[in-house]
């Protein structure tokens, strides 16, 4: 059987979760975590077949953490290559917010801790594509909160809510 990221290149989506004080949610990858075991981490997962990435990140939150979140944009494509580990993912980072729920662990394997951090107190021991997340997003300066609205457009089922359309002038920044 093929492995994403070890026999052919993953697709693994996270999520920068910003709350109203400014404070970013990370998770600590437990012992049975696929890679970068005990790092702090913006979280997410990996891109089933044919599942859009704004559905997949939700789908992660909502499993591993038993939030539901807004997608509001996307911050970042980061390379995920791990030599040492014989992996390779490419890694989009969106922007969101915890629209209801309280997170918890969920799956204690794959995440050993979680906690809400001010940029400035981010644990050090952050994951590869985490630490290029911080650096892209604190770059952004006053535009590091994105407004409330912001979105990510993707295809609803008749009567299903979705998130307002995804602003494209994010590609040309």
């Amino acid at each position: 059987m093929s492995r994403r990221g070890v026999d052919f290149i993953g697709v693994g989506v996270g999520a920068l979760i910003v709350d109203d004080a400014g404070r970013l949610f990370l998770a600590q990858r437990g012992p049975q975590a696929k890679n970068e075991r005990g790092l702090w981490e913006f979280p997410g997962g990996s891109v089933e077949f044919g599942e859009r990435l704004a559905d997949a990140l939700r789908r992660e939150m909502r499993e591993e953490f038993g939030i539901e979140v807004e997608v509001l944009e996307l911050l970042d494509v980061v390379d995920h290559i791990l030599p040492e580990e014989g992996q390779h993912w490419v890694s989009p980072t969106f922007l969101c917010r915890v629209r209801s729920g309280e997170p918890a662990i969920r799956e204690p394997g794959k995440c050993s801790a979680i906690g809400w951090f001010a940029p400035e107190d981010v644990p050090a021991q952050l994951s590869l594509v985490s630490r290029e997340n911080l650096a892209h997003y604190l770059a952004r300066g006053e535009k590091a909160t994105p407004p409330p609205g912001g979105g990510v457009h993707t295809r609803a089922e008749p009567g299903e809510k979705t998130d307002p359309p995804l602003d494209e002038s994010i590609w040309n920044s």
